[in-house]
This record gives C-alpha cells, sequence and structure tokens, in this order.
C-alpha cells in the first residue's frame, strides 16, 4: 500500500510515516518501479503498537531502542519483555496519580453541586467548600 493509503488508515500523516521510517521505528518501505514507498498491510499492527505505546507515554528514544530489539529477533524477546514490564510499571503509577486526582475533582464537583443545592433553597452557603474563610482576628488595641 502507498504511504497515502497507510496514512489514512493508521491515523499518522504521511510526514509522520516518513520521520518514522527515517529515524528507524518503521524498517525501511519497498519501492515500486517510481521508488514509491510500497507497504505490507502487517506494518499497520506495528504501528497500532506503537501508537499505544506514544498514547501510554513512552518517549521516542525508548521505543526506538524496542524497536531495534524487535528488528535483531526473537533472541531479544527477554530484552523486549523486561522493557514492557518496566513501562507497564510507569503506566501503572499514572493511573493512580490520575485515579486520585480524579476523587479530588468529584469530591470537589460533589461540595460545588451540595453548595448549589443549598442556595436554591435559600440558605447562603460557604461560596468556596472545604475552604476555610473565617475573618482574621482583629489585632487588640492595647492603647
Amino acid at each position: 500500500m502507498k504511504i497515502g493509503e497507510l496514512a489514512a488508515r493508521c491515523g499518522l500523516s504521511v510526514h509522520t510515516l516518513r520521520y518514522y521510517e527515517r529515524i528507524g521505528l518503521l524498517p525501511r518501505a519497498d519501492r515500486d518501479s517510481g521508488q514509491r514507498r510500497d507497504y505490507d498491510s502487517g506494518i499497520l499492527v506495528w504501528l497500532g503498537f506503537l501508537g499505544r505505546l506514544k498514547t501510554t507515554g513512552m518517549s521516542i528514544q525508548k521505543m526506538l531502542a524496542y524497536a531495534r530489539l524487535r528488528a535483531a529477533g526473537p533472541g531479544t524477546s527477554a530484552a523486549r519483555r523486561e522493557m514492557l514490564i518496566a513501562h507497564r510499571a510507569e503506566v501503572a503509577a499514572k493511573i493512580a496519580d490520575l485515579t486520585d486526582c480524579l476523587t479530588v475533582l468529584d469530591r470537589k464537583i460533589a461540595d460545588y453541586t451540595a453548595a448549589l443545592a443549598e442556595q436554591e433553597i435559600g440558605h447562603d452557603p460557604d461560596p468556596c467548600p472545604g475552604l476555610s474563610l473565617s475573618p482574621r482576628p482583629r489585632p487588640v488595641d492595647r492603647n
């Protein structure tokens, strides 16, 4: 398949595909008689995997290291497995952090929902739930 079709099927730009090939993330494509790239459809699986790695925050440098190991053949399976185990741990830590952030956001949304409900029934709730807005004590005049 030509590079334009590959780009349309995988959701990447032609420029990105050429860049990935240039830096070694994609194997060099076969060329037709006009020297145009001609990709095998199997490349879509690899591009899908690279997309997952990118989405989960793997750097281009680490993806390149993984791609080099992959190109070296099955003797690198243990090293590739270790890379993926380490990356998975990083992703799991990010998910845990994001889950904590969601919990805080959910609490804040619930606080505002309760405050708005109180306003609707005529009470004057704390305008910023969860924060103390009590006035500062005034200094005592000793004169």
